[in-house]
This record gives structure tokens, C-alpha cells and sequence, in this order.
């Protein structure tokens, strides 16, 4: 059997598996312009996703309109249940690495500050629930990423050492979750930010496709 040189691999999802983002702005427009605000081009939205709902409205709504935070975040919601998946894929590449990862005996874990509950209904409807050991989305009860505590403790489920692990990400906000747990930082050049703001962040290794992840040498500083 092929071997990799991690234990597991720790996935963030909008912007590294799939892409969300026609979706995700085609929600928050809809929200937007159900309480009369300006809308955004949903290439615009590369900046403003990755922290979470809440970020992601206050980014959304001019400045001197964020009394309309929950209402708009409401409209999202419900416009999103509905219509997470019309235009989401999965990147080309993710499903033969998710596979290749399994076929090595190495767990795979998707760690996201999107929604629990949206992350979690994106995962199976793009990849099924039997390729991950964990699938884990923002909850208001615990802290979202950079903080590196629900990083450790899927690590700490997956019974691997941290610094086994790779994370890999398409933000800034990965790659310092990937740091303050003491994981090896994986950057992804297909999702919604680019080279260099991955590698001053911190990244370690840097991919084109997915199945680059292979055959990343992890090298600890």
C-alpha cells in the first residue's frame, strides 16, 4: 500500500473541496436586496468568506446599515437551505483525493467556519458521509478557526498527533489555524485567495491540484 508522509489530513471546505461560492452569494444577495441593500459581484465574495456567517453579513452590508445584521443573516439562511447545492461542486481532483487518502489508510476530517448545519449538508451531498472521520461546522458554542481548538480535538479524535497532521486550506484563516495547532499548513491555489497571501501566512506547502497533496513532504520548522 502507498503511504503518505502525514497521518490525517484536517480539510477546510468552501474555497478547498467544493465551490461554494456562486451559491453562497446568490444567498446573500437574495438577503441583501430583500432588505433594499446594494448587492455584490459574486467574485467580490472571495474576500469576504471564511470567518464565518456573521463576518461574512457585516462585510456584505454598508457601513451605517449592520442594525440589519440579523435580519439579512435570517434571509440568508432560509434563501440558503434551499439553494446551497444549485450551483456547488466539488473542485476536479478532491473526489480522487479523498479516495486516494482512504485507500492509504489515512483519516480525512473537514474542520469549516461555515454553519454547521450547511456544511454539513454540503459534505454528503458532494461526497458522501463515509469518506470522513469528522465533519465539523461553526456553532455558537465553540470557537471558530484561527482558533485552534476544535483542530486539536479532531486530532485528538483521530488518535494522531498534530504535528501529523496536514491542514489544508484555501485562506489566511487556515493557515493560522494550521499554525497555532502545531499543523503542517497546506495551501490550495484553486479556491478563493491567492499565492502570496498563502505563503505570508504561513503556508508550507502549496498546491496546484488536489492530488498534489500526496505527495507533500511534511518538514517540521
Amino acid at each position: 500500500m502507498e503511504t503518505t508522509s502525514f497521518s490525517a489530513a484536517i480539510f477546510d471546505l468552501d474555497g478547498t473541496l467544493a465551490d461554494t461560492l456562486a451559491d453562497i452569494a446568490a444567498s446573500m444577495n437574495h438577503a441583501l436586496s430583500a432588505h433594499g441593500l446594494p448587492t455584490h459581484e459574486p467574485g467580490e465574495y472571495r474576500r469576504m468568506v471564511g470567518e464565518g456567517l456573521a463576518v461574512l453579513a457585516s462585510r456584505a452590508i454598508p457601513p451605517g446599515r449592520q442594525e440589519l445584521s440579523p435580519s439579512v443573516i435570517a434571509g440568508y439562511r432560509e434563501h440558503h437551505s434551499r439553494h446551497f447545492a444549485d450551483q456547488t461542486t466539488a473542485y476536479p481532483g478532491a473526489v480522487e483525493l479523498l479516495d486516494a487518502l482512504l485507500e492509504r489508510g489515512v483519516p480525512s476530517a473537514v474542520l469549516s467556519n461555515k454553519d454547521d448545519d450547511f456544511a454539513r449538508a454540503v459534505v454528503t451531498r458532494l461526497f458522501g458521509r463515509h469518506r470522513f472521520a469528522f465533519v465539523g461546522g461553526s456553532r455558537p458554542e465553540l470557537p471558530r478557526k484561527p482558533d485552534p481548538s476544535q483542530a486539536l480535538e479532531v486530532a485528538r479524535t483521530l488518535g494522531v498527533d498534530p504535528r501529523r497532521c496536514a491542514f489544508v486550506g484555501d485562506t489566511p484563516i487556515d493557515m493560522e489555524t494550521a499554525r497555532a495547532a502545531g499543523m503542517y499548513p497546506v495551501g490550495v491555489l484553486w479556491g478563493f485567495r491567492g499565492r502570496e497571501e498563502l505563503s505570508r501566512s504561513g503556508a508550507k506547502a502549496l498546491l496546484l491540484h488536489p492530488l498534489d497533496l500526496l505527495a507533500v513532504q511534511l518538514v517540521q520548522a
